[in-house]
């Protein structure tokens, strides 16, 4: 055990010293469960307060430093670190206690001094800044209390009373000063601008505060659920937002250890949270709540409720909602709005409810709890559609409808329930238009299902078309179209496999587009029409018409730019499968050949799905405006923007970026911070799809430029995603070369490159068989040696980096012995002590630095000669073993160059430093010149 603690504790400290904080950390937390006494604890303890400092976590160090001070008080180390990390969390007052209690144990310490006085600066400078901003606070509290203040008075109070909420002191005065309860009353004005301010100012309060949101019991989620569910759509969307920054608090105070003072008012978490779930699922079929604030509860819950990530073992919450809101949410599911019952609807809350339904169905972790999920759906259908009446038939249908689009397994167990298809397909005669309406919907999404398919393509296809041909309703017609539609793309890209007869798929994408341009039909039969194109342009001569046709084009972007939701993913497909940026399996060729053998299927690419084809379709989407349809489609907040959704947007920017001549266009029209926000809020590939697309635009635009301000540290970590073994040579290479190109430009960027852990990776990377890919790394490298951090690696003993960068200057591939020579120059010049050690990484270095020097390139030329300056510079020895070689006959030509080049220059200063050392004599002295 001993022995065991002293091990830890030891390669702890050489990692500390080494700088590896989260290494350190590891070990010093294993040798805790070692420790014999309070003492070597506290001193474990000590230790990690100063990794936690170095990382930038000052709760866990004042933690840490805290435990270490309980057992000896008198740790003037420890008092320190815990002085630093209050510092840096704000609480000066008792920093300035422990800097003070450490001055006064080491009074000649001059650090300690200088905290003091640091400190006492800071202090005063907030006591004035409060005293300044209390002032502020009490102004705008006296006008907003007065009821004889003018409107317009109240209004900029208020406003003001935002901009006080955003700053620290500000949020801490209003807090102080009962602000909340004033801000409770303001919650209830008529005046719109007021009631906004008074919610951008709780933001203010909650951002990041957990000590905070008690604001949500003071206040009560009732009103701010009353308020979120209101009319007016700007109040709304300030709620939630709102409401957001609620659930975000909660959630961080969940995952870190509150101490102090913030311990003593933080409610229990999970409990405030589930309070708040609770308010937001009531909402659901409350016919008070508006169409948008319901929207916006249904948006809440998508973010808040299913884990962020799989590896979480923790979906309480997920099985929570199921339990107390699952009914709730299909009410709403069910709700047909023609209808007199059930609450208001927006065109989007369908889909929004499919999302949701979806997400809580994904997030279950066993066959026990989908069952659950899929037998309460039952229940709720079969309890509706049993009963008499044509109205609850319709609800049962309608929410069958929604289960398809979202979590289509229980969709489909619902679907095959006695008597249900056969209600569907009765209902699509019926005479009444909303009735006729919802059943044709069910089919069509029943359509996409491989189960149903084949059924309804031999007892639908003639009802559809009867109703296409016979309905003199248009909303029902388009959706009979797009029925049609899905049916007939069931073969997808597969040319040989098509439903339809020769040229049906045409004549009913050109009558889509024809719908979709008509701007006489509301705005949700025209998203029918796109989702009809979604399904038919897996057909090459389909995609063709499409991007012929500008009006449709523009009257599809317009679409997706507008308030209608729901049509996002059916532009997102469209426009995938016209750039063909969906993911193909190329057969083994020997298979093919084998399935024709035994007669079997083999898919057929289409002609017009060749790389020319695909090219000019790209071209024509970028003149017709595709790029700023993309990035109002990113955008959107809404939960019918999806994961997949987001997918879809990624591979339609990677496919557009293909071509270096359009990236400038891309970046011009906000391509480029389009692609930011999708590399976090995607699908793994789409993450990958997004994180490629910068890496395309970072290679061949000015970084700077693409991504300017702040947003360019932002393009690091996506990068260095694509530095694994999952993503393919191509997108490494890409990775690589984008990588380079920010490493060049400064060294916070490169500190960045290096803090995201990618230094590791471009040195694995600079071992690749493939050439390219091997090269591209050693020119990465090459700018990530700018760093002091990065060249301490090299100074490292134990390593073979030096000894790779100089067999590599003497490869064949130019391209890998211009990075790896370039490396070699610029450590020998700022780490001259590896001078010493290049003889000792080969036998053949000497043939290596002439075969630089008499290259017939320029630039590896010119890496040559600097490589040896700097090793004649560094030590005597190592000149005059270069002076014995041909080197010396080599630089004597290369100095005599009629051209004063950058290579005659510092050939010249070679055989300057050889002649001041007497390795050799001036060229007037010694006649023949430069002889040894």
């Amino acid at each position: 055990m001993r022995a065991s603690f002293i091990i830890l504790l030891d390669e702890g400290n050489t990692l500390f010293n080494a700088g590896d904080m989260q290494g350190a950390l590891c070990f010093y937390t294993k040798a805790l469960k070692f420790s014999d006494s309070q003492a070597e604890s506290a001193v474990l303890h000590r230790n990690r307060s100063a990794c936690y400092l170095k990382l930038e976590d000052y709760t866990k160090a004042e933690a840490d430093a805290s435990k270490a001070l309980d057992v000896d008080p008198g740790d003037v180390k420890a008092r320190f670190r815990r002085a630093q990390a209050l510092q840096k969390l704000g609480r000066l007052n008792e920093a300035f206690l422990d800097a003070q209690r450490c001055a006064q144990m080491e009074p000649t310490n001059n650090t300690f001094k200088e905290m003091l006085r640091l400190l006492g600066a800071q202090s005063q400078k907030k006591s004035v800044q409060m005293s300044s901003t209390d002032a502020r606070v009490q102004q705008m509290f006296s006008l907003l209390l007065d009821p004889l203040a003018q409107p317009s008075d109240r209004q900029k109070a208020a406003q003001n009373l935002v901009v006080l909420s955003r700053e620290e002191a500000g949020a801490e005065q209003i807090f102080r000063n009962d602000g909340v309860k004033l801000i409770q009353s303001l919650l209830g004005s008529k005046q719109e601008e007021v009631v906004l301010s008074a919610l951008r100012t709780l933001v203010g309060l909650c951002t990041g505060h957990q000590s905070r949101v008690s604001l949500v019991n003071e206040l009560g989620m009732e009103q701010l659920c009353g308020v979120m569910g209101s009319g007016a759509s700007a109040v709304s969307l300030a709620a939630c937002h709102l409401l957001q920054v609620m659930f975000e608090a909660l959630t961080e105070g969940m995952k870190r250890e509150i101490r102090g003072k913030d311990e003593a008012i933080l409610p229990e978490p999970s409990r405030e949270l589930r309070s708040m779930l609770r308010h937001l699922v009531e909402m659901m079929p409350a016919s008070s709540v508006s169409g948008p604030g319901r929207d916006s509860a249904i948006n809440l819950l998508v973010k808040q409720v299913p884990r962020k990530s799989q590896r979480n073992p923790d979906n309480s919450l997920t099985l929570w909602v199921i339990d107390q809101g699952l009914k709730k949410i299909l009410e709403v599911a069910g709700t047909v709005p023609e209808m007199s019952e059930g609450p208001p609807l927006t065109d989007n809350s369908h889909m929004s409810c499919s999302v949701l339904l979806s997400k809580l169905y994904d997030d279950l972790k066993s066959d026990a709890e989908r069952e659950n999920f899929n037998k309460l759906c039952e229940e709720y259908v079969q309890r509706h559609f049993g009963r008499p009446g044509l109205e609850s038939k319709l609800r049962a249908i309608q929410t069958v409808s929604v289960l398809l689009q979202g979590p289509s397994d229980v969709g489909n167990r619902t679907l095959e329930m006695s008597g249900m298809m056969d209600a569907v397909i009765s209902l699509c005669a019926s005479e009444v238009v909303c009735h006729q309406q919802v059943a044709v919907e069910a089919l069509i999404h029943a359509a996409g299902k491989a189960k149903r398919a084949s059924f309804i393509t031999a007892n639908g296809v003639a009802l559809l078309k009867d109703l296409y041909k016979k309905s003199e309703n248009d909303q029902i017609r388009v959706r009979a179209l797009v029925g049609l539609c899905k049916l007939g793309s069931a073969g997808g890209t597969d040319f040989s496999m098509k439903q339809f007869a020769e040229g049906s798929t045409l004549k009913l994408a050109k009558q889509c587009r024809k719908w979709l341009c008509n701007e006489s039909l509301p705005p949700t039969s025209r998203r029918w029409a796109i989702e009809g194109l979604a399904y038919l342009t897996f057909d090459a001569d389909v995609k063709e018409d499409l991007v012929e046709d500008r009006n449709a084009l523009q009257a599809m972007f317009q679409l997706a730019k507008s308030e209608d939701k729901t049509v996002l993913f059916a532009v997102g497909s469209t426009l995938v499968n016209c750039t063909n940026s969906y993911d193909v399996d190329k057969p083994d060729p020997q298979m093919v050949e084998l399935a024709k053998y035994a007669k079997q299927h083999v898919p057929e690419e289409h002609p017009k799905d060749a790389h020319s084809f695909v090219e000019k379709r790209l071209m024509k989407l970028l003149e017709a405006g595709v790029v700023s349809a993309l990035v109002c489609m990113g955008k959107q907040e809404s939960p019918a923007l999806t994961e997949t959704c987001r997918e879809c947007i990624a591979r339609v920017f990677l496919a557009l970026v293909e071509r270096q001549e359009d990236r400038g266009t891309v970046v011009a029209q906000g391509g480029g911070k389009a692609l930011l926000p999708l590399v976090s809020e995607s699908t793994d590939v789409g993450k990958t799809k997004a994180a490629q697309a910068l890496a395309k635009i970072t290679i061949t635009s000015n970084p700077e430029i693409a991504f300017p301000g702040e947003r360019i540290y932002e393009v690091v970590r996506p990068l260095v995603s694509l530095l694994t073994l999952d993503c393919s040579l191509l997108q490494n290479f890409e990775s690589l070369m984008a990588l380079t190109n920010l490493a060049g430009i400064s060294e916070r960027l490169r500190q960045k490159i290096i803090k995201e852990k990618a230094v590791p990776k471009v040195e694995g990377y600079m071992f690749e068989e493939h050439e390219l890919v091997r090269a591209a790394a050693t020119e990465c490298m090459c700018n990530l040696v700018l760093s002091t951090e990065v060249q301490q690696l090299y100074v490292a003993t134990g390593n073979d980096r030096l000894k790779l960068l100089v067999l590599y200057s003497g490869e064949e591939d130019e391209r890998l012995r211009k990075a790896a020579a370039g490396t070699l120059a610029m450590l020998t010049a700022e780490q001259p002590e590896l001078c010493a050690r290049i003889p000792g990484t080969t036998s053949h270095w000497l043939e290596i630095l002439q075969a630089l020097l008499l290259s017939d390139s320029l630039e590896l030329r010119h890496r040559g000669v600097v490589v040896i300056l700097n090793l004649m510079q560094a030590e005597k020895s190592l000149a005059e073993t270069l002076m014995e070689s041909e080197a010396l006959e080599i630089l004597s030509v290369l100095a005599k160059s009629t051209e004063q080049s950058p290579i005659s220059r510092a050939a010249q200063h070679c055989l300057d430093k050889a002649i001041e050392y007497g390795i050799i004599k001036k060229p007037e002295e010694g006649g023949e010149g430069n002889e040894p």
